[in-house]
């Protein structure tokens, strides 16, 4: 078996996180994915206000979604905790949401966008672990002070939060920070899973991949556009979120909101102007995903992977096969 600080952090067999994604992390995927000896993790707004896990309310909706899971794999889970400043209301909700994650078992958290001091906390009071997102070595060393068990590097060719840096340029820059580094970004195929072990990554974190899976519920036109999809057919939007998302460039993809919304990202409104975007987009995102026809406005999130993703398949056959090709890399410490 490959043996990395991530696998013995998290407590599973392959170094592999099936990573958080809004709006497509529905319970069945985060329970297939798992189930094939990676991790997966759970997005707390996409379990219970996406995928029908929202009564009686977000809390009792979130406890609902994990045991869910759990009836479906014994394997374990992660939970990821978005953590940006900008809501009092979000946060206090965010942090319920962590102590009932950790009441429901989860030991393995991964934290993005904000200070993860009060994070660490909480989870290593249960001896539990905590990976946070990082685009570069100021982050990561925030990061590192608040107390975190990992680094999550996202690099620029990852979907979502796009990162400025190649996977290479960032495994230079933060391997002698002491604490394991995981790949997030362009990793679609064991070629890419096994390049970045070799390079010494403990671990990948991949999304696209895992999008494009029978499990996920997201629509059939999203997963063909991955299929479909080349690396140079991936762009960049800041209309999601206000900062660039990479998305599959379609005839209606713009790249910047209007100059009024440009402007006020750049004053001291911007924490208040990135949550005004991000509930609009939630709204649209959630309409998708719950069946909504789409037009050529629909913005379909993706990292540069799609090159290597050719066919919408089981998230448990993917997760075994990748893993088994790690099994088989001689390059590899194997236990």
């Amino acid at each position: 078996m490959i043996s990395t600080r991530l696998t013995e952090d998290a407590g599973i067999q392959y170094p592999i996180i099936c990573g958080a994604m809004y709006p497509c992390s529905n319970t069945e995927l985060v329970a297939a994915a798992s189930e094939g000896g990676g991790i997966a993790i759970v997005q707390p707004v996409s379990a219970t206000m996406v995928h029908g896990y929202d009564k009686p309310d977000t809390k009792e909706g979130l406890r609902a979604a994990i045991r869910h899971i759990r009836s479906l794999t014994s394997k374990p889970i992660g939970f990821n905790a978005l953590i940006e400043k900008g809501s009092d209301k979000y946060l206090k909700r965010m942090s319920e949401w962590i102590d009932i994650a950790l009441d429901e078992g989860i030991r393995f958290f991964v934290t993005s966008l904000g200070k993860p001091d009060w994070v660490c906390e909480k989870v290593h009071a249960k001896g539990g672990f905590v990976y946070h997102d990082v685009t570069n070595r100021f982050h990561a060393e925030k990061g590192i002070e608040c107390g975190v068990d990992g680094l999550i590097c996202v690099n620029d060719r990852a979907g979502g939060h796009l990162g400025q840096m190649s996977m290479e340029e960032m495994y230079e820059d933060l391997s002698d920070m002491g604490v394991p580094l995981i790949c997030a970004g362009g990793i679609g195929s064991e070629k890419e899973l096994n390049e970045a072990l070799e390079m010494g990554y403990d671990g990948v974190q991949m999304g696209t991949r895992f999008i494009a899976t029978e499990e996920c519920t997201t629509p059939q036109d999203y997963k063909d556009a991955i299929v479909e999809a080349k690396e140079e057919d991936i762009t960049w939007t800041t209309k999601l979120t206000g900062v660039p998302i990479a998305v599959i460039s379609t005839s209606g993809t713009k790249r910047h909101n209007n100059w009024l919304i440009r402007k006020l990202l750049n004053s001291r409104f911007k924490h208040r102007t990135r949550v005004l975007i991000t509930s609009i987009s939630f709204w649209r995102m959630r309409a998708l995903a719950r069946g909504k026809k789409n037009s050529s406005n629909d913005l379909w999130s993706a990292g540069k992977s799609v090159e290597t993703v050719n066919s919408v398949e089981s998230a448990t056959t993917i997760m075994r096969r990748l893993g088994e090709s790690l099994e088989s890399n001689k390059n590899l410490k194997q236990d």
